[in-house]
């Protein structure tokens, strides 16, 4: 009797705690939707308070709306950045989850000399703070665009391209390849023990059947680990869309800024003229894609994270 009450108990104590965890994380998105569907005007005068395109529903009010995500979308460039972080974290991503998983195949699949020094290289990856390399990494591209230059000065010369320079500097060229480095330590980790849980009677089954062990990892192995790939594309497309620091530091253009900078421009000019329902539109834009992207993944990411901690 006494060990029933005490479970019944600590489920309700469980219950109330996720309960209260999930009010935390929910009620702050819906202030941040409400708020962006207020005029300034509405959210200082009730800032918690139910918008009135909601309250009282008009022309009147939904103009408030599209007043909000116009100005976002369209004066304030957030259709730039919104097509810059796309072009930018897809590209990131093919390459981070290609070369991560050829990676880790290996790692995880074949014996050689240097394998466990290569494996624990990239693991010693997760254990630098990428804000310590961020200035040694600026002079680097600056050395490297040099280099760049002046190996590639024949050639353009030669078909008359005039004086070409070569930048990793404010290019998104730059900034791909440092979120593909800084995502791959955490990539090929986590793949390397998914990879090792796949049942190594398939892979021989099929080399047994003619196949190359290109044709064995992309058309029998890869197609096995998608929970695993679509784990770490989840966290690393997370992390990679709300990258703030490499791109204020990188991309000095406004044609090439990310949605994070470009949220941050609104941000400094509403110091000088606040203009709550257009940062809160700006804010809901870059919020979107995100909880799209988990939602729509998140019993793969279920499965693949409990896939990886059991032994195949």
């Amino acid at each position: 009797m006494r060990g029933s009450f005490l479970e019944k108990l600590g489920t309700l104590v469980r219950t109330g705690v996720l309960g209260l965890w999930m009010l935390g994380v929910v009620l702050p998105m819906f202030w941040v939707l409400a708020t962006s569907l207020k005029s300034t005007k509405e959210v200082t005068r009730s800032p918690f308070g139910i918008p009135d395109a909601l309250a009282h529903p008009g022309a009147k009010t939904f103009a408030v709306i599209a007043e909000n995500y116009t100005k976002a979308w369209v004066g304030s460039g957030f259709s730039a950045y919104f097509w810059n972080s796309l072009k930018v974290v897809s590209i990131s991503l093919a390459l981070i989850l290609l070369l991560g998983s050829m990676a880790a195949y290996c790692l995880s699949r074949f014996e050689f000399r240097g394998r466990n020094v290569i494996y624990n290289a990239f693991v010693a990856g997760l254990l630098i703070p990428m804000q310590l390399i961020l200035i040694p990494l600026f002079f680097q591209y600056a050395d490297w665009s040099d280099v760049l230059t002046r190996s590639f000065a024949p050639v353009a010369r030669m078909l008359q391209l005039g004086n070409l320079t070569v930048s990793l500097h404010n290019s998104h060229e730059g900034i791909i390849l440092i979120y593909v480095a800084a995502s791959l330590p955490f990539t090929i980790f986590t793949l390397t023990s998914f990879f090792g849980t796949l049942p190594g009677g398939v892979r021989e089954a099929a080399m047994i059947d003619g196949a190359s062990e290109a044709r064995t990892f992309f058309s029998v192995m890869l197609p096995l680990a998608k929970p695993g790939l679509i784990t770490v594309a989840i966290f690393n497309f997370l992390g990679l869309w709300n990258e703030y620091l490499f791109g204020i530091v990188f991309l000095a253009d406004n044609k090439l800024k990310t949605l994070p900078l470009g949220l941050a421009s609104i941000s400094m000019q509403a110091q000088y003229k606040s203009d709550f329902g257009l940062m809160f539109a700006g804010l809901v834009i870059t919020m979107v894609p995100t909880l799209v992207v988990y939602l729509l993944l998140q019993r793969h990411l279920t499965k693949g994270i409990t896939a990886g901690a059991v032994k195949g």
